[in-house]
């Protein structure tokens, strides 16, 4: 056992992931309902990874169709490179868009990404996150939430989307 396996916390499972997933899916829903498409614009690469899984559980529970857009930006110096969204071909004017992301801690990374989106003028965007961490700098909070965590600003959370390994961890 290595010394940050030592030191790591498991916070959510994979079937504790997934029950959130799923239940964001229903709030989603819930909240609109009446649209008929839906964008899911997941941040590269885990809010991007949840977003597909998000899709998946929208189409099982709902009519409304759902697009997914890749958002690319350097977390670290997110001025540096403009942001892209993937694909291009994906006009969100007027569109319900919901912004997803595995950690919300600053709101820096999600702050970044909405110029991009607003210059298209959705009809409206919400955030989602799985993880919120409650250290806002910047004016964003999550509409949706599948684990609210109080941490000390020098935790980190860790969150591992791969196909042999699901989990959260507070390091």
């Amino acid at each position: 056992m290595t010394a940050q396996q030592k030191q790591q916390s498991l916070i959510l499972d994979r079937t504790q992931i997934e029950q959130k997933v799923k239940r964001i899916a229903y709030e989603i829903y819930e909240r609109n309902f009446e649209e008929q498409e839906l964008v899911l614009a997941g941040i590269h690469s885990n809010g991007y990874t949840l977003a597909e899984r998000l899709a998946a559980q929208l189409q099982q529970i709902s009519p409304i169709k759902v697009q997914l857009l890749r958002v690319n930006l350097n977390k670290a110096t997110p001025l540096q490179e403009p942001v892209k969204l993937e694909p291009e071909s994906i006009n969100l004017l007027n569109k319900a868009v919901v912004l997803m992301d595995d950690v919300l801690n600053t709101g820096k990374t999600l702050a970044y990404s909405l110029e991009t989106l607003l210059l298209q003028n959705p009809k409206k965007i919400e955030v989602a996150t799985l993880i919120d961490r409650h250290h806002p700098r910047y004016p964003i909070a999550a509409a949706y939430t599948g684990y609210s965590l109080a941490t000390t600003i020098n935790e980190h959370v860790e969150v591992v989307l791969q196909p042999d390994e699901v989990a959260a961890y507070l390091l």
